[in-house]
């Protein structure tokens, strides 16, 4: 198949990987397709950490009708095939056992455990792999993952809300509300998305946040304070018990992501307050910003943090509220 073709079932695989969001980590999301002469006969992705993988899901998806075409097809995969036992076994060996005859990949994987390893099982077989499909999107797809094996530190999304005037509270730190409910629900949705969610001590006993998610279906996030200074009342919701939550007492953010990394924690959604996100801006630990600007303009108060080598890389619109994403620039 040409190249054009390559990257349509690519894009159908990094579709699939997306589903997982949310409930494969500390695993990277993955999506998988088997394509005979043009038409799929099997696709699946990972769905939940602990449980089959993309090719696994994708090879038992194939109707009996459809199993004899297996040894002539050809699968596409966005991640390397894994090469260890884990949690489940090798999907390299399944696909040499399914005596499936070309694989094609997206980006390799750089964990230690495989990092070229599946490849080499496949290759060994007298499979042909092509590698290097939509490289850039199916590396992005797991930015998280690439990034804690890579840095050997979470994945840093820094998150707030601000007026028109650039105001995210008022100046004795009281919270606003600034975004409307519809926001809100994409926010809470941002939550199950990611491993953790954090705030600095002067938000949690300002605001007494349950940092939960209650507007979208999914999991609720490990909660982390940063609290050096026991500031953060035993009577707050932080300490209600009704989810993982981790009191950092430290007094370093190189610390802390040493900590979060060792906890196998691959991404952390900053909230706030301003000095706790202006901290982490400082230090040029963060890789993506959403930042929230409601239609609203407060006549002074509390200034929004100011990013540093940033891109702006998408803006939304969300009845009236406008979501701005940034990446920051190596």
């Amino acid at each position: 198949m040409d190249r054009h073709t390559d990257e349509f079932f690519m894009l159908r695989c990094i579709h699939l990987a997306t589903l997982g969001a949310g409930h494969v980590a500390p695993n990277p999301m993955v999506g998988a397709v088997l394509v005979h002469e043009g038409r799929i006969i099997g696709e699946g992705y990972h769905k939940v950490y602990g449980q089959a993988h993309a090719e696994v899901n994708c090879i038992n998806s194939v109707k009996e009708a459809d199993r004899h075409l297996i040894p002539a097809a050809t699968m596409y995969v966005s991640l390397e095939p894994c090469a260890h036992y884990g949690k489940t076994p090798p999907c390299a060996n399944l696909i040499v056992a399914e005596k499936i005859p070309k694989v094609v990949i997206g980006c390799v994987d750089t964990f230690s455990a495989v990092a070229g390893k599946g490849i080499a099982i496949l290759e060994n077989a007298g499979i042909a792999v092509h590698t290097g499909i939509l490289e850039a999107e199916c590396r992005e797809l797991n930015s998280r993952f690439f990034t804690f094996h890579e840095q050997k530190r979470p994945y840093i999304i820094l998150k707030w809300a601000e007026c028109q005037a650039g105001y995210m509270g008022t100046e004795d730190g009281h919270p606003v509300r600034i975004s409307n409910r519809f926001t809100d629900r994409m926010v809470h949705r941002w939550r199950t998305e990611e491993s953790s969610i954090l705030v600095g001590s002067h938000t949690a006993v300002m605001d007494n946040p349950r940092l939960n998610n209650r507007l979208w279906t999914g999991k609720d996030p490990l909660r982390i304070v940063i609290d050096p200074h026991h500031k953060v009342p035993a009577t707050h919701h932080l300490y209600d018990g009704s989810q993982p939550t981790f009191f950092f007492r430290g007094n370093t953010l190189a610390q802390l992501m040493q900590e979060l990394h060792e906890q196998r924690v691959l991404s952390v959604l900053v909230e706030g307050g301003a000095a706790t996100l202006t901290r982490f801006i400082e230090e040029g630990l963060w890789d993506e910003a959403r930042v929230i600007r409601g239609a609203i303009t407060l006549p002074g108060g509390l200034s929004a943090p100011r990013l540093k080598n940033a891109k702006l890389t998408t803006e939304i619109s969300l009845e009236g509220d406008h979501i701005f994403t940034y990446h920051r620039e190596q």
